[in-house]
Formats: structure tokens, C-alpha cells, sequence
């Protein structure tokens, strides 16, 4: 005779048991979810906050570029300043937009949306600069400070690597175009040392991302 199992004595078969053991596992869920949006809602408020910094760095980075740079025009100059101060107003413009209600977040997540859009077109008008403003004569390695370092810079303010990607790639492109078509001095050297460095910061940054994603 095969022993039936006593509903009283099973947990297995007690419907109370299954109705706590799913209770708990829904409050434990709620909390993982509540906790992953309070990370979420800090982040990306910490997000807000350095984005000012960026917004005054862009332009400081470009008159430091213009000083720095030989047989430029006056003309040339003046449209790189354009371009570049309208990425800067565009996320100071953001920044005050997002801190009307600085800790919801959907706003927050319309603001990262947006500073993206922003950086993207930054990388533009920055690329722009190694044809507008940087001098043709410059030295061997002048091409892969200007690409390299503003990105690098970006990223370092922000604390993102998104930034540093969505920046580095319209720069790099610019960039190494700039070498062979203006032409710069070893111009095709120029451009292989932009794409080359551009190339091993994005591999960087994708391992990183990738052994962070992996971490327990």
C-alpha cells in the first residue's frame, strides 16, 4: 500500500505554504526592482550634475585649441566657435530643463537621451575642428592629441563610457579625414595613429563594460 501524503503535514501541498512562498518571492522582486531604480535614479542624477561641467569644458577645450594652433583664420575660428558653443548651450540648456524635477525618473532618462544626442553632435562640431582650426603644419601626433583628448576629458567628467564613445567616433572619422584630405604633414601617418588609438579606446572601454556586466 503506498502512503498518501497527509495535506496537513506536506508543506509541498499546503496551499497556505505556496501562497507565503509566493508573497515573499513578489516582495523580494519589488525590492530588487525598487532597488534597481533607486541605483538608476542616482546615477543618472549624478549624471546631471557633472553635465554642467562639460557644458563649460567643450569651450574652454576649443580656445585652448585655437591658442595653440598656427596660420589659422580668423573666419575659420569663429565658425568652430559657433558650432562649439551651440553643443555647450544645448546641454546647459538640457541641465536646466532636467532640474526642474531633478530626482523623477522618466525625466532623468529623457535627460541621458538627450545629453546623448548632445555629445553626438559635439563629436561633429569638435571633428569639424581638424578642418576649420587645427594648422596643416602641425607636428606628427597633433591629430591624435586633438581626437583623443577631449574625448578622454568628456568621459572623465561625465564618468560614462557611452560619452566617450558617442564623442570619439564622429572625431575619429573627422579627424583621420582631415589628415589626408586637407593634407596635413605625414597625413596618412596622422590618420592612421587617430583611427589606430580611437580603435584600441573603444576596445578598451567594450572589455570594461563587459567584465563590469559579468561581475556577481
Amino acid at each position: 500500500m503506498v502512503a498518501r501524503a497527509n495535506p496537513f503535514f506536506d508543506i509541498a501541498a499546503s496551499p497556505v505554504a505556496d501562497e507565503e512562498r509566493d508573497t515573499s518571492g513578489s516582495a523580494i522582486a519589488r525590492l530588487a526592482r525598487v532597488h534597481a531604480e533607486a541605483q538608476e535614479t542616482a546615477r543618472l542624477s549624478n549624471l546631471l550634475g557633472r553635465s554642467l561641467h562639460a557644458a563649460f569644458a567643450l569651450p574652454l577645450a576649443a580656445a585652448l585649441t585655437v591658442w595653440l594652433s598656427q596660420d589659422v583664420g580668423t573666419a575659420p575660428c569663429v565658425a568652430w566657435a559657433v558650432l562649439i558653443l551651440v553643443a555647450s548651450l544645448s546641454i546647459a540648456r538640457a541641465y536646466a530643463s532636467a532640474m526642474r524635477h531633478p530626482f523623477e525618473r522618466p525625466v532623468l532618462q529623457a535627460f541621458a537621451r538627450d545629453l546623448s544626442a548632445v555629445i553626438l553632435y559635439a563629436g561633429f562640431a569638435w571633428g569639424a575642428g581638424a578642418f576649420l582650426v587645427l594648422s596643416h603644419s602641425a607636428p606628427i601626433g597633433a591629430a591624435l592629441v586633438f581626437a583623443v583628448a577631449p574625448a578622454l576629458g568628456l568621459g572623465a567628467i561625465l564618468r560614462t563610457r557611452n560619452a566617450i564613445l558617442v564623442f570619439l567616433a564622429p572625431v575619429a572619422a573627422l579627424t583621420s579625414f582631415a589628415c589626408v584630405l586637407r593634407p596635413f604633414t605625414a597625413g596618412a601617418m596622422n590618420a592612421a595613429f587617430v583611427l589606430i588609438a580611437c580603435a584600441v579606446i573603444a576596445w578598451a572601454l567594450s572589455a570594461v563594460g563587459r567584465r563590469a556586466a559579468q561581475a556577481p
